[in-house]
């Protein structure tokens, strides 16, 4: 598969996670009001980014190898699953795919009377935020130390689901499951990011507050992935055991 089509796919598949967890969160999550029934809450919205992951990688996985997120590419190179030379060239699709689907958000919600970004408020746009705008109100050292963890932890997963010796055709399953994991865990700490393209991709839009922290939804997750990467890499140069695992 030619670089082109690999970058095509990237930036596809980036946008549909980002349209449809993103989307789900500004449309769905609260829909009608506290209480309402057609509201999908926390739970709705994590496993709105889980499907876009799993629905993803099958449809894109076999062209690029269905990454959609810097902080995967950087962890899937040291991992030694990713060559260098594509690296920035897959990050750069995956920033543009966030932000085109961060754009076409902003046009559909703004088809609705009254609508408005608060830059101030937690969540605003579904960004990812800290201190005052952590929908929580987690600090700094708190929204760091999750992201880190939760991104290195979903690299183990990434690479252990599609490991040579993992059952074949169920790596998007576990994959876009752990997603919904991650999700459940932080949203309320960072309204989760894990994925710098993500953040990026709404963060333009909603204002100078999330602008202001958005460096932290790139270093965390990419200090994550490496982690992730470089552990799982580890285990999977280790010599065959007594039961076939390498």
């Amino acid at each position: 598969m030619n670089l082109g089509k690999k970058l095509v796919a990237e930036f596809l598949g980036t946008f549909w996670l980002v349209f449809g967890g993103c989307g789900a969160a500004i449309f769905a999550a609260n829909f009608g009001g506290d209480g309402n029934p057609l509201g999908i809450g926390l739970l709705g919205v994590s496993l709105a980014f889980g499907l876009t992951v799993l629905t993803g990688a099958y449809a894109f996985g076999h062209i690029s190898g269905g990454h959609f997120n810097p902080a995967v590419s950087f962890g899937l190179w040291a991992g030694g699953r990713f060559p260098a030379r594509d690296l920035f060239p897959y990050i750069g699709a995956q920033v543009v795919g966030g932000i085109a689907a961060g754009f076409i958000l902003l046009q559909i919600a703004g088809g609705q009377a009254g609508f408005a970004i608060d830059p101030t408020s937690a969540g605003a746009f579904a960004s990812n935020g800290f201190g005052a705008l952590s929908p929580g109100g987690y600090t700094i050292a708190a929204a760091f130390l999750a992201e880190v963890v939760l991104t290195a932890f979903f690299l183990i997963v990434i690479m252990g689901a599609t490991h040579k010796n993992a059952p074949t055709g169920f790596a998007p399953i576990a994959i876009g499951l752990a997603l919904t994991l991650i999700h459940l865990i932080s949203i309320p700490i960072t309204n989760t990011s894990v994925n710098p393209a993500r953040s990026t991709g709404v963060a333009l839009f909603a204002g100078s507050g999330a602008m202001s922290q958005l460096w932290l939804f790139w270093l965390a997750p990419v200090l994550g992935g490496l982690i992730g990467g470089l552990l799982y890499g580890w285990l999977g140069r280790s010599k065959p055991d007594i039961v076939g695992n390498s």
